[in-house]
């Protein structure tokens, strides 16, 4: 049991992904008290998925020492798309044969305890927001970098999820007018399509198939699986490419953000993700941010791009 002296009431927060689906409890200043993961097991449809989403919140419960009765409410979190005001996902591309499904009620009914809905990316950004880097501001951008590229946006303390449950859908901003790569989504030049994982590892294949040398050629032949982990692991241990495909990267991810800052103007913009290469707990990370902050430097108006972008 945790024993860090908390403060009720009490919240679970459930993460619903195309993978996992992870549950954690925490106290009333957003400490975390305990959490636990289990595989969603997608393909087996919305009802398969919530009897996990009940089981990952019973394993958490149980860690930290309490009991659905102690318990506030309950924060879901999911990838769109959604309708956020009904409590329904609508057409989620992680979580396929899950259209139109009332989410929040349903797992409300199982649970017992009122129960809300929103968007991961913005529940991720609130997150920060509440009780992490960013409790100190009124507003904040939150890119969450991996397979895809998610955002979040609160201003003036409240989270922005526009007239339709999809605002910030920032990942899909066209940053290629004129023969941009394609998305997942059937677009045509999204910043995802140039910074999330799977566009990574397709830059990466195109560079090889054009006669780039690289340690990972090797890698690859040996069995290794083409992630981007094992990008950056070659990174670090020197390869060129690969550490010019990562800051290539960054730079994409400056023009993004350049784009919400001219929009918005928020006092802080916040990255978190696998795809932040470690952030500032690793050399690779620590230049992949200040890369990011260097292309915002070149494109934006002077004062909000010498403040403003975080690790």
């Amino acid at each position: 049991m945790n024993t860090h002296s908390r403060q009720p009431p009490f919240y679970v927060g459930v993460d619903v992904g195309g993978t996992n689906i992870k549950a954690g409890v925490v106290d009333d200043t957003g400490h975390s008290l305990a959490k636990a993961s289990v595989p969603t097991e997608a393909i087996r449809g919305p009802e398969v998925g919530l009897d996990h989403m009940v089981e990952a919140v019973g394993a958490a419960l149980k860690q930290a020492g309490l009991t659905l009765k102690d318990i506030h409410g309950v924060g879901l979190a999911t990838p769109g798309t959604m309708d956020i005001p009904a409590g329904m996902l609508l057409q989620p591309p992680n979580l396929p044969g899950w259209n139109d499904y009332p989410i929040r009620d349903r797992l409300g009914e199982k649970l017992g305890v009122r129960t809300v809905l929103q968007n991961d990316a913005n529940a991720a950004a609130y997150g920060e927001f509440w009780a992490g880097r960013g409790r100190d501001a009124n507003s904040l951008v939150f890119w969450t970098l991996g397979t895809g590229i998610g955002c979040g946006i609160i201003i003036d303390h409240l989270i922005i999820e526009g007239a339709h449950s999809h605002a910030a859908e920032c990942g899909h901003i066209i940053i290629e007018m004129n023969n941009g790569r394609l998305c997942g989504t059937g677009q045509y030049g999204t910043l995802e399509a140039y910074a999330g994982a799977k566009a990574l590892i397709a830059r990466l294949n195109e560079a090889l198939a054009a006669g780039r040398t690289s340690l990972i050629s090797a890698k690859i032949a040996a069995g290794e699986e083409l992630t981007p982990l094992l990008i950056a692991q070659c990174a670090e241990q020197g390869d060129a490419l690969c550490d010019e495909l990562i800051m290539q990267t960054a730079r994409y991810m400056g023009v993004g953000t350049t784009t919400l800052m001219h929009t918005i103007d928020p006092e802080m913009v916040l990255f978190g993700g696998a795809m932040t290469f470690g952030r500032n707990e690793s050399e690779l990370g620590r230049r992949f941010i200040q890369e990011i902050r260097n292309e915002v430097k070149r494109r934006a108006f002077p004062i909000p791009g010498r403040r403003g972008v975080r690790g």
